[in-house]
């Protein structure tokens, strides 16, 4: 592996707390498929971890409750023939996918007014658009 994988500033994925699964793969590969253990299920418990902050982690626990298994997140990958590159691609998705659950909630939106001029200046168009449609349905031909 070519680790470590960050998730945001110094966190980074910790190796001792991944575990790896590997299975027979359905994607490319012909008959090599059918004889290789390509197919990689990377598990990393969430829940206990202890290389999150502890806001990062209750945050990431809220937005990820939909994919987690007893706390646990799982990331499959078999885009690629060599389970060395699925590891790779593994690692990447899960590090990807936290750093999205961890980020910090977007601030609010102000409410804004229109100003005025934009307003007018766009009925103004509108009128002039009018007219020269209603210019292009003369009926003196």
């Amino acid at each position: 592996m070519s680790g470590p994988y960050p998730i945001r500033g110094s966190v980074v994925l910790p190796e001792a707390e991944l575990v790896w699964r590997f299975s027979r793969s359905s994607g490319p590969g012909g008959q090599h498929v059918n004889t290789s253990d390509s197919k990689v299920e990377l598990s990393f418990d969430l829940a206990n971890t202890r290389a999150l902050p502890e806001v990062w982690k209750a945050r990431a626990v809220e937005r990820l409750g939909s994919r987690l298994v007893g706390g646990v997140v799982t990331v499959r990958a078999s885009d690629h023939r060599s389970q060395w590159r699925n590891r790779e691609t593994a690692a990447v998705r899960l590090a990807a996918l936290l750093a999205e659950a961890t980020a910090p909630p977007p601030k609010p939106r102000r409410a804004t007014r229109i100003p005025r001029g934009i307003n007018e200046r766009r009925l103004r168009e509108k009128k002039a658009r009018s007219e020269t449609k209603r210019g292009r349905s003369a009926r003196d031909w």
